[in-house]
C-alpha cells in the first residue's frame, strides 16, 4: 500500500512539474487515484475538468467558508467517468 501511495505521489508531482507555471492541473488527464491524491495533498485546488471547464476541489469542510457546505465532487478522470475527486463548496 505504501508503494502505491508513493507511486501516485511521484506521478502527480511529475504531472505538475511538466505543466507551465500558473497552469491549472487537469484532473481529466489523471487517473482517479492521482486526482484524489492531488486534492488531498493540496487541501484545496482549482483544476481543469475538461478542455474549457474548471472546478474548485477541497478535501473537506475546512476548505469552505462558514456560509458554505462541502458536497461530494465527482468528475471525469482518465480511468473513471464518475470519480469522487474531493468535495466542492
Amino acid at each position: 500500500m505504501r508503494s502505491a501511495t508513493t507511486a501516485v505521489a511521484v506521478t502527480v508531482l511529475a504531472i505538475l512539474a511538466a505543466s507551465p507555471a500558473g497552469a491549472r492541473p487537469s484532473v481529466y488527464t489523471m487517473t482517479c487515484a492521482q486526482a484524489q491524491a492531488f486534492v488531498k495533498q493540496q487541501g484545496a485546488v482549482v483544476a481543469n475538468t475538461g478542455p474549457q471547464t474548471f472546478q474548485r476541489f477541497v478535501t473537506d469542510q475546512r476548505g469552505c467558508s462558514r456560509q458554505e457546505v462541502a458536497w461530494p465532487a465527482y468528475g471525469r478522470t482518465r480511468d473513471n467517468p464518475q470519480c469522487l475527486i474531493g468535495m466542492k463548496c
